[in-house]
């Protein structure tokens, strides 16, 4: 069978059908895609109904109804459930409501309002679920948990209770295409792609995520299905992790976003990521010039402190510096101490603009060096100092909040 029709069965009567776009190489304009991703929806058939949980991307509709074909008629459709109404997971709705006159749309009351508003499902067709409500298919019951922002408010899971598999569209998921659907056989590039997935999607709204990892530890499935990316039928692997990522010790971890126009910046860079190795920090520099802000919001998810370095560019920092700056004002991650370096020829301001954006997400910045021209060795002694300052902070700051 073409791996574009393939269907998998991941419990009793319960397939995925979902596809893989291999050649999808960015998301949302924000995280590259060097694995592609895929668009996850999921078969339940009990013995006197049949509910499709989630759909795909507008533009994969055809090929998800193929594949539910194998299994189905997809006039037998009974439920369509949705747990998320953004495009890549709620995309195909007409389509499946076309395929199915008889289905009803299930969602949360926000979710239903959304349906209504982003895909034009008229309201006699749709119902909307409490939480804790539940439909049963004959042998299967459906369990809907409200979930909210993670990452959307109208977000919820559901739950395959008889079989304990847990749907929950995009929490516990990665950007990554793969013709093996479960985790276990994908092998080591899941959970660094489930990280960068959290970083960029569900870290602005940690509290939540760690209330929705509650909710679903409670449920104690036995295969967590994601909407994007592999299936995990062994789900500790990604539960701890969550539960690293969300309340667990921060990394006695430094990183460095730095831009250089001239070399001096990099120079410092340099003397400040000795200083903290030397210390035994984790210490990891991002030349911004040549690094995916992506990556660099992955290790902001257990990181201790942020050390930005940038030339004064008229009266501010680097461009570059102030896009990374924004990315760390809009993923809100848990480090709490920050630094400053930088050089500038006749007239500062970086080091007060990077000062205002790590104050703005609660860091406290614990030294600064701001240098005229090149670093003579009054100034890259400073900033071996620095370094043995954000360590030491560092150093009594791991415990979670």
């Amino acid at each position: 069978m073409p791996a574009a029709c393939k269907v998998v069965q991941i419990a009793h009567d319960i397939h995925w059908v979902g596809v893989e776009d291999w050649n999808r190489r960015s998301f949302d304009a924000v995280m590259d895609l060097p694995y592609g991703t895929s668009y996850n929806a999921y078969l339940v058939r009990g013995r006197e109904k049949i509910a499709l949980v989630d759909t795909v991307q507008a533009s994969f509709g055809d090929e998800l109804m193929q594949k539910v074909r194998q299994v189905v008629d997809p006039g037998r459709i009974d439920y369509l459930v949705m747990n998320h109404a953004e495009p890549d997971h709620a995309g195909s709705i007409p389509v499946v409501m076309a395929a199915a006159p008889g289905a009803k749309l299930l969602a949360s009351e926000k979710g239903v309002e959304m349906a209504r508003v982003f895909f034009q499902v008229p309201a006699e067709r749709m119902q909307a679920m409490q939480d804790g409500g539940e439909i049963d298919l004959g042998g299967k019951r459906l369990r809907f948990v409200a979930a909210p922002w993670l990452h959307w408010p109208e977000t919820m899971f559901s739950f395959a209770v008889e079989d304990g598999v847990l749907f929950t569209c995009d929490f516990f998921g990665a950007h990554l295409a793969s013709d093996l659907l479960f985790a276990d056989e994908v092998g080591g590039a899941v959970l660094p792609e489930a990280k960068l997935y959290y970083a960029v999607i569900m870290m602005p709204y940690a509290k939540m995520a760690s209330a929705g990892l509650d909710k679903a530890v409670a449920l104690q499935p036995s295969i967590i299905a994601p909407g994007h990316g592999p299936v995990w039928r062994s789900p500790k692997p990604v539960i701890d992790a969550i539960e690293q990522w969300t309340r667990g010790p921060l990394l006695k971890k430094a990183i460095i976003p730095y831009v250089t126009m001239w070399g001096s910046t990099r120079r410092m860079a340099e003397v400040v990521t000795a200083s903290l190795s030397g210390e035994g920090i984790e210490t990891i520099p991002y030349d911004l010039s040549v690094t995916d802000l992506a990556r660099l919001a992955r290790d902001l998810v257990d990181t201790s402190a942020v050390v930005m370095g940038s030339p004064t560019v008229l009266g501010t920092v680097h461009p570059l510096i102030a896009n990374a700056a924004s990315m760390v004002r809009l993923l809100r991650p848990r480090a709490r101490i920050g630094a400053f370096f930088g050089s500038y020829g006749w007239g500062g301001g970086a080091a007060a603009q990077a000062k205002a954006t790590l104050e703005s997400v609660k860091m406290q910045v614990v030294d600064s060096v701001d240098v005229k021209g090149p670093p003579g060795q009054a100034d890259l002694e400073r900033l071996a100092v620095l370094g043995k300052n954000v360590a030491s902070k560092i150093t009594g700051a791991t415990a979670p909040e």
